[in-house]
C-alpha cells in the first residue's frame, strides 16, 4: 500500500512539474546573403525533436518550447548549415539567419523541398495577411498555377471553379468575362490585390499569366468593403523569380484549338538584382456554335529591381486582345431549355467580328523596415475596350421563326487604383500584435454605345426561305450587305454614351486598419478592424449624384486546437454603392451586407493535406426590386424601390492536398441555399435567388508514379468530377429550375526530365451542359408570332486537348 501511494504521489508530482513547466516560442526570417528568400529551410533545436520549415515568404515559427539555453541550427540541400546559441524565456523570440548562398545554388532547395502541389500554406502578398492560412479567421481557397496545368486550364472561365467549394460560373458573351459567383452572389475580379470590377470587363485572364488564383469567401474588408458580400478573387500575375523556371509549351485539341505559350524567367545583370519575367501566348480556337470562332494573343512582360536588400521595385505590363465571330453564344427555345442543339449560332458569317482588348500596367513597391516592420505601395491603371456588334431576339414563335436585330456593342472602361500599406508585429508584454494598415483608392469610367439596328434583320429571300426570316430549328446564314445596319462612330464613344446611361463616374478612398491580438503564446488569436469608405458615384442630376460614407467592422476569432487544427468565427460587413432613383427622384442608399462565419481547418499527415469546414449566414438589405405602386408606375414605368432582402447560407467543406505518396486530391461539397427575404411583391418572398445552386460537388485526382526503376516512372492519371443540382434560373417572377450539371473529365500525362506530354478529355460522357439559363414570360402579351421564351448558354461538347511543355530547367 504505501509503494501503491508513493507511486501515485510520484506521478502527481511529475505531472504537475511538466503542466507547470514554462514555455516560450521562436519565430524569424532566413535569407540568403544576396537578399533572396529562403524557402523549405530546415529549423531545429540540436538534440530535441522541436523543429520547423521556412514557408513561401522565409519565414518560421517553433512554439511551445521550454525555458533554456539551445542551439538552433538551420539547413537544407545546397546550403551550408548555420548555427545560433538562443535562449528561450517568456514571450517571443526573434532569430534571423542570412545564408551565405547564391540564387542558383537556392534553387535546388526550392525544387527539392517543393512538395505541395494542391495545398497552400499562405497568402500572396497582394492580399497583405501576414498570417498561415489556417490561423486566418476566413475561408480562403488558392488555386495554384501547377493545378491550372494538371487540368490543362487556358484562362479562368475554363472550368477553374471546380477547385472552390460552392463556386460557378454564369456563362456571358462567348466567355469573355468570368462572372464567377459564390454563397449567392457574384464575386468582383481582382488583379494583385487590385480591384478590376467593371460593368463588363476585365477580360477572362490567360493562364499564361497566372501565378494563382486566391478566393476569398465573404466580406474581405482587408481589401475592399465596396462589394458583393459573397467575396472577391484575387489574380496573382506570374513575377520574376531570379531562376531559370522557362518554358515552353504546344497546345491542340477539338474544334480547331491551337495554343503555344512561352514563359522567360531570368536575369538581366550577373548580381541577380535586376530580373525579368515575359510570358507570351496566342490561341486560336473554334467553337461548337456554327461560324463562331475565339482568337487571341497575350503579351505580358515584368521588370523587377532590387535596390538593396530591403526595397525591390517592380514594374508589369499585361495586353490581351481578343478576336470573336460573335459575343453572343446564347441559344432560344419557345419549348425548353436544351431544345435546339449545341451547334445552333444566333449570329451570322456575314457580320464584322468584335474586337476586346485591355491594357494593365501596375508599378509596385516594397520596402521592408526591419525584420518585422514593411510598406508596399502600387498604382495600377486598366484600360478595356471592345468594338463590334451583337445579335439579340426581338421575338420567337412557337415554332421556331425569329426575327433578330442588330445593335452596335462599343465599350470603354479606364480603371485607375492605388494603395498603400504597412503591417508588423508589436509587443505588449506577452501579448503580440499583428497590425495592418492601409490606403485604397480608386476611380473607375466607363462608357458604353449599344444603339440598336434594325429591329428585324432579314436573310436573303429564296425559294427555300421566301420570308427571309430565321428559324432556330432550320437555321440559314448569310445576311445580304444590304440588310446590314451601318452606325455612326464619327463621334468618339465618350461623346455617344453621353447622352444615354452607359456613362458612368465612380471614386472611392478606403482607410483601413487591423489589429490581429495573438495571445496564449499565439493560440488565441483576436482580430478587431474595420474600414472607413468615403465613394462618389457622378450623376448627370444633383438627385443622381450619391455620396457615401460607410464604416464597416471586421471582428474575428482564432484558436489552435493544436498546432495543426483550429477553429474560428467572423463577422464582417460590406457595402454596395447604387446608382439611380425612384419614382420621387431620391437616390438610392447603399446595399448593405452582412456575414457571419464559423470553421474548423485541419492540417494532416505532417501537413501534406488539409481540411476545411466552414458554415455561413449572408443578408443582403436595401436590395433593388420593381415598385408596384400604380401611381409611382404612372410616373415611370421601370420604376424601383429598396424593399428588398437576401438570405444565403450554407455549408462548405474543402480538402486538398497530397493523400498518399504520388497521389494529390481536390475535394469540395457546398449547400447554399440563397433565397428572396423581403420584396414589394409577397410571391417573390423565399424564391430562389437566380442562378444560384444548392448542391455543388467537385473532385480531382492527380496520381503520378514515382519510381525510378519502373519503366512506367513518371507516368500520370488525372481526372475530375463536376456536379451541380438545383440549379435555379435567372428569374425570380417565373420560378424555374435548370438541369443537372453532370461532368466527367479524364486524362494522362507523361514526365520524363525536362519534357512533359498531357492529354486530357473533357465532357466524357458528351452531355448537352447549361452554364446559364432563364425565362422570359410574356403572359397576356403572348401572340402567334411571340412567345415566351427560354434563354441559354451550353457548356463545350466532348472535346480533347494535348500540350507538350518543355522547361529549360
Amino acid at each position: 500500500m504505501q509503494r501503491l501511494l508513493l507511486f501515485i504521489f510520484l506521478t502527481f508530482i511529475t505531472t504537475a512539474t511538466a503542466v507547470a513547466q514554462e514555455t516560450g516560442s521562436v519565430r524569424g526570417r532566413i535569407t540568403t546573403s544576396d537578399g533572396t528568400i529562403a524557402e523549405g529551410v530546415t529549423v531545429k533545436f540540436k538534440g530535441t525533436t522541436f523543429a520547423g520549415m521556412t514557408n513561401e515568404d522565409g519565414e518560421y515559427s517553433i512554439r511551445k518550447v521550454p525555458y533554456g539555453t539551445y542551439t538552433l541550427v538551420v539547413s537544407a540541400v545546397g546550403l551550408y548549415p548555420k548555427e545560433k546559441q538562443i535562449t528561450i524565456g517568456k514571450g517571443v523570440l526573434v532569430a534571423d539567419f542570412s545564408l551565405n548562398e547564391n540564387r542558383s545554388q537556392l534553387a535546388d532547395v526550392q525544387i527539392s523541398t517543393n512538395r505541395k502541389k494542391f495545398k497552400v500554406d499562405k497568402v500572396s502578398p497582394s492580399l497583405r495577411l501576414q498570417s498561415p492560412l489556417i490561423e486566418v479567421p476566413q475561408n480562403i481557397k488558392v488555386v495554384t498555377s501547377r493545378v491550372l496545368a494538371d487540368q490543362m486550364v487556358f484562362d479562368v472561365v475554363d472550368g477553374l471553379t471546380r477547385n472552390v467549394s460552392g463556386t460557378t460560373r454564369t456563362g456571358h458573351w462567348d466567355a469573355q468575362y468570368a462572372n464567377i459567383s459564390t454563397r449567392g452572389t457574384t464575386i468582383p475580379a481582382f488583379r494583385n490585390g487590385m480591384n478590376m470590377k467593371m460593368p463588363w470587363g476585365p477580360l477572362a485572364d490567360d493562364a499564361s499569366t497566372i501565378e494563382r488564383i486566391e478566393f476569398v469567401k465573404g466580406p474581405s474588408g482587408f481589401m475592399m468593403a465596396n462589394g458583393e458580400p459573397g467575396g472577391i478573387y484575387n489574380i496573382v500575375t506570374k513575377k520574376p523569380t531570379g531562376e531559370n523556371h522557362s518554358s515552353v509549351s504546344l497546345s491542340g485539341g477539338g474544334y480547331n484549338l491551337g495554343r503555344a505559350a512561352v514563359d522567360l524567367d531570368g536575369k538581366l545583370s550577373k548580381d541577380g538584382r535586376l530580373l525579368y519575367r515575359l510570358n507570351l501566348a496566342a490561341q486560336s480556337k473554334g467553337s461548337f456554335n456554327k461560324y463562331n470562332f475565339n482568337d487571341r494573343y497575350i503579351f505580358a512582360p515584368v521588370i523587377s529591381y532590387q535596390i538593396d536588400s530591403a526595397t525591390t521595385i517592380t514594374a508589369e505590363y499585361t495586353h490581351q486582345h481578343v478576336t470573336a465571330q460573335a459575343l453572343g453564344n446564347y441559344s432560344f427555345s419557345a419549348i425548353g431549355f436544351k431544345d435546339v442543339p449545341p451547334s445552333f449560332f444566333l449570329g451570322d458569317p456575314a457580320l464584322d467580328p468584335s474586337k476586346l482588348s485591355d491594357h494593365n500596367i501596375t508599378l509596385y513597391f516594397n520596402h521592408r523596415l526591419d525584420n518585422n516592420w514593411k510598406v508596399n505601395g502600387q498604382v495600377a491603371y486598366v484600360k478595356y475596350g471592345l468594338e463590334g456588334g451583337s445579335m439579340w431576339l426581338s421575338s420567337i414563335a412557337k415554332n421556331g421563326d425569329m426575327l433578330r436585330y442588330y445593335n452596335l456593342s462599343e465599350e470603354l472602361a479606364i480603371n485607375k487604383n492605388a494603395q498603400m500599406s504597412i503591417m508588423g508585429d508589436a509587443k505588449t508584454g506577452s501579448i503580440i500584435h499583428r497590425i495592418m494598415g492601409g490606403v485604397d483608392m480608386g476611380n473607375l469610367k466607363t462608357w458604353g454605345d449599344f444603339s440598336p439596328g434594325n429591329s428585324d434583320i432579314r436573310l436573303a429571300i429564296t425559294p427555300t426561305n421566301p420570308t427571309g426570316i430565321f428559324n432556330v430549328y432550320n437555321p440559314i446564314y448569310g445576311i445580304p450587305t444590304a440588310n446590314i445596319p451601318i452606325f455612326d462612330r464619327s463621334r468618339s464613344i465618350q461623346v455617344r454614351s453621353g447622352s444615354n446611361t452607359y456613362a458612368t463616374n465612380l471614386t472611392y478612398t478606403g482607410v483601413y486598419l487591423q489589429d490581429e491580438i495573438r495571445m496564449l503564446e499565439e493560440k488565441l488569436r483576436l482580430t478587431l478592424a474595420g474600414r472607413f469608405t468615403h465613394s462618389v458615384t457622378v450623376g448627370k442630376t444633383n438627385a443622381t449624384q450619391i455620396s457615401d460614407n460607410v464604416f464597416s467592422p471586421r471582428v474575428g476569432l482564432s484558436y489552435s486546437i493544436t498546432n495543426d487544427f483550429s477553429a474560428y468565427g467572423l463577422y464582417d460587413q460590406s457595402f454596395l454603392p447604387v446608382a439611380g432613383q425612384n419614382y420621387a427622384g431620391e437616390a438610392f442608399k447603399p446595399i448593405r451586407g452582412n456575414n457571419i462565419e464559423f470553421g474548423l481547418k485541419k492540417d494532416l499527415f505532417d501537413g501534406k493535406w488539409n481540411a476545411t469546414v466552414a458554415a455561413y449566414k449572408i443578408n443582403k438589405k436595401n436590395v433593388l426590386t420593381a415598385d408596384l405602386d400604380p401611381e409611382h408606375l404612372a410616373i415611370n414605368p421601370n420604376a424601383q424601390i429598396q424593399l428588398g432582402g437576401i438570405e444565403s447560407k450554407g455549408i462548405e467543406v474543402d480538402i486538398a492536398g497530397e493523400v498518399v505518396k504520388g497521389l494529390d486530391v481536390l475535394l469540395n461539397y457546398a449547400f447554399t441555399d440563397a433565397r428572396v427575404k423581403k420584396d414589394a411583391n409577397p410571391l417573390l418572398i423565399g424564391r430562389h435567388v437566380p442562378n444560384s445552386v444548392k448542391h455543388i460537388t467537385n473532385g480531382w485526382l492527380s496520381y503520378r508514379l514515382k519510381n525510378a526503376n519502373s519503366v512506367l516512372n513518371g507516368f500520370g492519371l488525372t481526372g475530375g468530377y463536376q456536379l451541380q443540382f438545383d440549379r435555379y434560373a435567372g428569374s425570380t417572377a417565373s420560378p424555374m429550375k435548370l438541369p443537372a450539371y453532370v461532368r466527367f473529365d479524364a486524362g494522362a500525362s507523361y514526365e520524363k526530365g525536362k519534357i512533359t506530354i498531357s492529354a486530357l478529355v473533357n465532357n466524357l460522357l458528351d452531355r448537352r451542359l447549361l452554364t446559364q439559363g432563364s425565362y422570359t414570360n410574356l403572359g397576356s402579351r403572348e401572340t402567334a408570332t411571340s412567345s415566351s421564351y427560354y434563354t441559354y448558354i451550353y457548356d463545350m461538347p466532348r472535346n480533347a486537348r494535348v500540350t507538350l511543355t518543355y522547361r529549360f530547367q
